[in-house]
């Protein structure tokens, strides 16, 4: 089965030249997403604020490709403060669930002018 890119108005768009995801099979990529609003403006309140919106864009992006984050089999998630992990941890929690949690990598990194972004693997089979 070929693989076809996924993009919706119900996510932030892509910062770059990329899709939002893409379909392979049943496994679907997600792109990064971040603490930004569909019509692209960036939200700028504190780290809650921002991280509620990324995981928003990446549900919204789910379901675009025909899914949800319930299918996530990995998780990636970068903090601009790693001071963040546990107020990160409590959010994530509100959307990730489940009796079989994704894998998952945390990590710092130097983003500018955002706090959070996440990315995802979903996979849709049996």
């Amino acid at each position: 089965m070929p693989k076809r890119a996924v993009m919706t108005d119900k996510a932030a768009p892509p910062g770059g030249p990329y899709s939002h995801a893409v379909v392979a099979g049943d496994t679907i990529y997600l792109a990064g997403a971040v603490p930004a609003l569909p019509d692209g403006t960036w939200v700028t309140g504190g780290f809650a604020e921002q991280a509620h919106a990324a995981f928003r864009n990446l549900a919204a992006v789910a379901e675009a490709a025909g899914s949800s984050l319930d299918d996530a089999v990995k998780i990636g998630v970068y903090l601009r403060d790693f001071d963040d992990f546990p107020a990160m941890n409590e959010i994530y929690r509100e959307y990730i669930k489940g009796e079989h949690l994704p894998v998952r990598t945390t990590i710092p990194v130097a983003l500018v002018g955002f706090d959070i972004e996440i990315d995802a693997v979903l996979y849709t089979g049996a």
